[in-house]
């Protein structure tokens, strides 16, 4: 059975809306969802096998780490080490189009942590997935919407279309621009750009 599409506000998303949401999310669902770099793919974190599905849904390779999206920056200390270099890069930084690399605490399932123990960490400036984490109580994982070629799905009806038969919810906020986030590592308490994307960090760390 192909997902449902569920329009909602981007900028101010109705509660109600986010609650049936939350409803899939909790009950081992997988989602489709705006954020402020593109739409992305995702489960509520502590749901081993909705983890295990959307790694089979995209065909990535399990080595291959999903990132996280957290609330705010008390709910990232919780899953990663957050030094005082950390801590004032992420403040910079956050909300917005950046995923943090950071070594993982034990919270982090094993199934989203890295050989090395790290985590990929997002709070984005975006409003109807700080949402469904604030309501869901907890991260969701997520993955970039994309199709075999990598290039991002900007349209809802294009992700029901390719990801529809291994989703329960498509969310739908309208269209979304192609650009990934920048992904940072904040390891040894030093900044490496792993992938330059949407935001810039020039004169601000």
């Amino acid at each position: 059975m192909a997902a449902r599409i569920l329009p909602i506000d981007p900028v101010h998303p109705e509660p109600h809306r986010v609650h049936r949401a939350v409803a899939v999310l909790e009950a081992g669902g997988l989602i489709s969802f705006p954020t402020d770099s593109y739409y992305g793919l995702g489960c509520d974190m502590a749901n081993r096998k909705a983890v295990d599905r959307v790694y089979q849904l995209k065909g990535l390779d399990r080595r291959r780490p999903l990132s996280v999206i957290c609330s705010d920056l008390s709910e990232i200390s919780r899953y990663a080490k957050v030094s005082n270099f950390a801590y004032r890069a992420l403040k910079r930084l956050t909300p917005g189009p950046f995923t943090f690399v950071l070594e993982a605490t034990k919270e982090v399932p094993d199934a989203l942590a890295t050989k090395q123990q790290t985590v990929g960490i997002r709070v984005p400036n975006a409003p109807v997935a700080l949402a469904l984490v604030g309501a869901l109580g907890r991260p969701i994982v997520s993955t970039s919407a994309a199709g075999d070629d990598g290039e991002p799905l900007i349209d809802p009806q294009e992700i029901l279309d390719v990801f529809g038969h291994g989703l329960e919810l498509i969310i739908d906020g309208g269209y979304r621009p192609h650009e990934p986030s920048t992904v940072l590592s904040l390891i040894g308490d030093e900044v490496q750009v792993l992938r330059q994307g949407k935001g810039d960090i020039e004169g601000t760390l």
